[in-house]
């Protein structure tokens, strides 16, 4: 069916904002070192991690446990986002001041504009609100039990909790580098803001976040961007009332930047994917269409386990994604290629 377009309106964006903070990071660490199943894959080896836990007080293990158990990060990055704060002393006295129920409603999660009335009266005790927020979030692997138990726990307990494992997080690991982590934020916050000025916003998004590609939805006004070291190579996504949040690991020219020629490390991986023609041959062919594997393989006259060798290379380098069974070129990542490798150069 033909359509008629009587707009001239463009098709609306999310507005990117950039922030950067030890806070966060802090934040991260005690999610990292408290997530069994996932810090095996983190940059930062196992042998590390263990040392690292050698090192730490039986106070602060202790709370550890309490986060492991309870998930009580969520509530320290939701609460992180209220405002921006400059120091721990600052972030600690916001706590305090927070009245029980404005606490509770900032560490129950946000699932969704139409559940909001859901997460005000679950705030409040309300029991039917809270089920039904756990129902509407029971795809989460701790989202349900983590409601239960921010919606029932004692809020001055919790305060106290929250309070020690941030302060003794931040003295017995951030402090002992905190110059060093500074720096590297700093540096790759500014390294994005530059970029922002050549890429629109969802290239940004994707370029920062080395490959996702971040769509606007309905009730999402802005993307913000958070460097981490602490959860490298991972992103971290989370969302807040009217806000995407990407914690995106920071780029290796920030980590080292004593070596000035130290390249992206997907500004390399890309071109090295590209830099053979079968697969210079299968980006323009995604450029024509979205395909199926056997549809590429038809088309190039190629082996399947080679051309699927060849799409490995090009997803692996986020130029290439695969969705329900086609792959596809990712064309801001293609688009801000050049505008990368200048940066590289001129920097």
């Amino acid at each position: 069916m033909e359509v008629l377009h009587m707009t001239s309106r463009k098709r609306e964006t999310y507005e990117v904002k950039m922030e950067a903070s030890l806070l966060w990071e802090c934040a991260l660490g005690i999610a990292a070192i408290t997530n069994s199943r996932l810090i095996d894959t983190l940059e930062k080896s196992k042998a590390s991690w263990d040392k690292l836990k050698k090192s730490l007080s039986r106070p602060l293990l202790t709370d550890l446990e309490f986060v492991e158990k309870n998930n009580t990060w969520k509530s320290l990055l939701l609460l992180l986002h209220q405002r921006e704060f400059r120091t721990l002393p600052e972030f600690i006295s916001y706590i305090d001041d927070l009245e029980d129920e404005k606490f509770k409603y900032h560490c129950i999660p946000y699932i969704g504009l139409k559940f909001q009335e859901c997460r005000i009266l679950a705030s409040k005790g309300d029991v039917p609100s809270r089920n039904r927020l756990k129902e509407q979030s029971d795809d989460n692997p701790y989202y349900p039990g983590y409601i239960e138990f921010i919606s029932t726990t004692n809020v001055h307990n919790l305060k106290m909790h929250l309070k020690s494992v941030m302060t003794r997080w931040y003295e017995e690991v951030i402090s002992t580098e905190l110059e060093t982590l500074s720096g590297i934020l700093t540096r790759d916050k500014q390294s994005k803001k530059e970029m922002s000025g050549k890429l629109n916003p969802e290239a940004l998004v994707e370029w920062a976040t080395g490959g996702i590609t971040y769509l606007p939805e309905p009730a999402v006004h802005t993307v913000l961007l958070i460097p981490q070291t602490i959860y490298r190579p991972w992103n971290v996504e989370g969302d807040v009332e009217g806000v995407k949040v990407f914690y995106y690991p920071v780029a290796n020219e920030s980590v080292y930047p004593d070596d000035k020629d130290m390249p992206n490390y997907f500004l390399v991986q890309k071109h090295k994917a590209l830099g053979d023609d079968a697969r210079l041959r299968m980006v323009k062919l995604l450029k024509r269409s979205e395909r199926t594997l056997q549809e590429i393989t038809n088309e190039l006259g190629m082996g399947k386990s080679t051309v699927h060798h060849h799409l490995k290379i090009l997803r692996s380098a986020r130029l290439v994604d695969i969705q329900d069974g086609k792959y596809r070129l990712k064309e801001n990542a293609i688009g801000s290629l050049s505008k990368e490798l200048v940066k590289y150069l001129m920097d």
